[in-house]
């Protein structure tokens, strides 16, 4: 579903990688959980994959279309959620919502069934028509990932997607993610939270300094490291 092959990101002028020949693959049917210090690449690399940056080496691959070749056709299959929800503050809710629905091409018995559902399932469906300038971080995020899964893409590509969730909305976001990949699909997300991507993910890639330097199953991983957790295994490598 995503596949990365030898991307490269500098600034700069080429003094500084951000992202140094990284190669990923990450297969139909997978959560796949991306870490690494502060700095480390991580928004880099998500930002490249799906099309806001364009790397200076490399390609990118996501459901079988080339990003740079086929811009349009990845784009409609990603739902993004990025590491800071910015959204327009001087809309409703609702009219973001219905922007989002509109540049995806949801049609409308289908936005509102899908609406209807996300919205409740999050607990928003009270606020929404509501300025978005009056949400707390929690209902933005909230408001955010509605608007990434509103038009039922196959990938999801999601940077820190539980920074600033209450317990319970992100116990339902690891549900919807699990059930998303047993129908096939794919998500990819960033975290700091190692727990999560220790119960979470069927694989996971460790990224520092650019570079990916572990990437596999946990237990994959542990084969090279005599740690008995995620986190040893981390603070191991990264430091």
């Amino acid at each position: 579903m995503i596949e990365l092959i030898g991307i490269t990101k500098s600034y700069a002028k080429g003094n500084v990688k951000a992202v140094d020949d990284v190669t990923l693959t990450v297969k139909p049917g997978e959560i796949f959980g991306f870490l690494g210090p502060n700095g480390a690449g991580k928004t880099t690399t998500i930002k490249i994959i799906v099309g806001l940056l364009q790397p200076d080496f490399g390609s990118v691959r996501v459901a079988g279309s080339d990003m740079l070749k086929d811009t349009i056709t990845v784009k409609r299959s990603i739902g993004f959620v990025p590491d800071q929800p910015q959204v327009y503050d001087r809309l409703t809710g609702s009219e973001y919502l219905n922007f989002l629905a509109d540049v995806y091409e949801v049609p409308e018995k289908v936005r509102k069934e899908r609406l209807e559902h996300l919205l409740q399932l999050f607990g928003i469906q009270d606020a929404v028509r509501d300025l978005v300038q009056s949400y707390s971080h929690g209902m933005k995020q909230k408001l955010v990932l509605t608007g990434a899964l509103l038009h039922n893409p196959p990938v999801w590509i999601m940077d820190e997607p539980m920074v600033g969730l209450d317990p319970r909305s992100s116990f339902l976001l690891k549900d919807l993610m699990a059930e998303h990949c047993r129908q096939g699909y794919t998500v990819f997300f960033s975290t700091h939270i190692l727990e999560v991507a220790e119960r979470l993910c069927d694989r996971l890639a460790i990224i520092n300094k650019g570079k990916i330097i572990a990437c596999g199953t946990l237990d994959e991983i542990n084969e090279h490291h005599e740690k008995e957790t995620l986190e040893n295994i981390f603070l191991e490598l990264t430091e």
